[in-house]
Order: structure tokens, then C-alpha cells, then sequence
């Protein structure tokens, strides 16, 4: 059985990240965000701006959640999107490339 990481990525965290010393305070809860800003700056991982804007190129809409899964090829962002139409669409990204996997409707 493969292990799953999964890190729930609210976007605004993922927004601060990028700015130095942004989880210097923060409490053992908050872990996940954590391992995310330190996959970032080892360059595991894209700046969540970067997904977040090819995922709505490729479904626009309205980021409603951002996940960060280790999957057995490596990480892997998740990003939901509630379209124009009230449709949510899950759209899969290469944490490292930025290369979409799969669009599905969640």
C-alpha cells in the first residue's frame, strides 16, 4: 500500500509564505504549512501564485481549496475551482513543474 502525505493548503497561507519570516510564531498546528514553505524554498515545490494561475487558466473560476499530496511520482497540488456555472472542478498539477495532470469534476 503506498503512503499518501496529504497538506491542506488554505491559499491565504500558502500567500504568506513567500514572505520572510511569515511562520516564525506559528503554533505545532500548523505544521503542514511549515513542511510547504520549507518544500518552497528547497525548490520542491512552485509558489502556490504560479499553480493557482495556471489552474485558472486552464478552469477559470474561483480557488475554493488548495491541497498538497506526496504521491508515488512526488508532489502534487490539488486546486478546486467553483466555475461561473456553480460547477467544481479539480484541477491536478506537478507540484515541481506546474504541468497539469488532470482536470476532473470534483
Amino acid at each position: 500500500m503506498t503512503k499518501i502525505t496529504r497538506i491542506a493548503l488554505p491559499a491565504f497561507a500558502l500567500a504568506l509564505a513567500s514572505l520572510p519570516g511569515a511562520f516564525a510564531d506559528q503554533s505545532k498546528d500548523d505544521k503542514d504549512h511549515i513542511e510547504a514553505r520549507a518544500l518552497l524554498q528547497r525548490g520542491e515545490i512552485l509558489p502556490l501564485s504560479q499553480i493557482l494561475k495556471t489552474a485558472l487558466e486552464n478552469v477559470p473560476g474561483d480557488v475554493i481549496d488548495v491541497e498538497l499530496d506526496r504521491e508515488e511520482t512526488g508532489w502534487q497540488y490539488e486546486v478546486k475551482v467553483l466555475t461561473s456555472t456553480g460547477r467544481v472542478r479539480e484541477v491536478k498539477l506537478n507540484a515541481r513543474t506546474g504541468k497539469v495532470l488532470e482536470i476532473e469534476d470534483d
